[in-house]
């Protein structure tokens, strides 16, 4: 799918062919797509396609007709009825006449310019519309970590009731997510340094509130993930020590259940085997059944009191 926008006399137009100082939203493009901007803006094909490869590392690639910048965005998959958090890559592609921007999916980040919902959004103001569209990944990624972050917590209020194994894939699941934000924001930052650094987009002083703005909530984004993933990393840890000592804990009261136990089976299997009575104590006594109950009872009841004192069944 391919949308051209463009913003004149400040007002938003969707139109219908490309023209200079709009902006074309490719979503998904098929190769006719992606063979027309190639041959009308002298496009390499490869460079249309690079976002559309989820392997892709953001970077920075620049010719005499264009500059790419390809950057990974945040991103929400519904498997299962269950959200999972990863980033997928978008390409930024910068010629003398227009914009374009690829995707292979209509992610929110570049919705609401579409909808016209970002304030002092212009087409033609390409360095500025760059900086917004960054802008908004950064603040896109601490949007969705604080939403794990809660998910977080929610699951370790779950796991403090229960051992179910469903709240440690849980937390397993929300490491995984923070480990994809964590190696993309370190990876856009090496973008966002070489693109500051270097005069790939022109710089204009209006703008540099905004290019600040952007430094600033990539490396607060950065910071959280690293805290939010060292916090789930030692909360995972520390409850799988706790299910583990629970686990020695059960096992140690069934064996001391064990012990009590084999006292009468021992006591029993004695009397059960195949001897003369007069060899057997109480054998031959009238009331020698109910002594060696007795006895067997007050045997039994000895050892489970030194059990107990023992705290042998907590």
């Amino acid at each position: 799918m391919i949308n051209f926008y463009t913003t004149k006399n400040n007002a938003f137009t969707v139109l219908t062919e490309p023209e200079d100082g709009c902006w074309i939203n490719m979503v998904n493009p098929d190769d006719a797509e992606i063979a027309f901007i190639s041959s009308k803006y002298a496009i390499d094909p490869d460079i249309l396609r690079a976002a559309l490869d989820l392997d892709e590392r953001s970077r920075i690639d620049a010719d005499e007709n264009y500059a790419m910048i390809l950057v990974n965005i945040p991103t929400v998959e519904d498997k299962n009825d269950d959200e999972l958090y990863t980033t997928i890559p978008l390409s930024i592609i910068v010629t003398r006449e227009v914009i374009i921007t690829v995707c292979m999916e209509d992610t929110p980040i570049l919705k609401q310019f579409a909808l016209n919902r970002v304030r002092d959004f212009r087409s033609n103001m390409k360095s500025r519309f760059i900086l917004q569209i960054l802008y908004r990944i950064a603040t896109t990624y601490l949007e969705y970590l604080r939403i794990i972050d809660r998910k977080t917590t929610i699951a370790e209020n779950k796991l403090r009731k229960s051992t179910r194994n469903s709240e440690l894939f849980e937390l397993f699941k929300l490491s995984r997510c923070l480990t994809y934000f964590t190696t993309a924001l370190r990876s856009n930052e090496t973008v966002f340094e070489k693109l500051f650094k270097n005069e790939i987009i022109k710089k204009y002083p209006e703008d540099e509130d905004l290019l600040e703005d952007v430094i600033v909530e990539n490396k607060q984004a950065i910071e959280m993930a690293t805290i939010y993933s060292n916090v789930l990393t030692g909360l995972m840890d520390a409850f799988s020590s706790v299910i583990s000592n629970n686990i020695n804990i059960v096992m140690k009261v069934l064996a001391v259940i064990t012990i009590v136990l084999n006292i009468p089976t021992l006591i029993y299997s004695a009397y059960g085997m195949n001897l003369l009575p007069a060899s057997m104590p109480l054998a031959t006594s009238p009331h020698g059944f109910l002594a060696i109950n007795l006895i067997t009872i007050v045997i039994t009841a000895i050892v489970t009191l030194i059990m107990t004192k023992g705290k042998m069944f907590r």
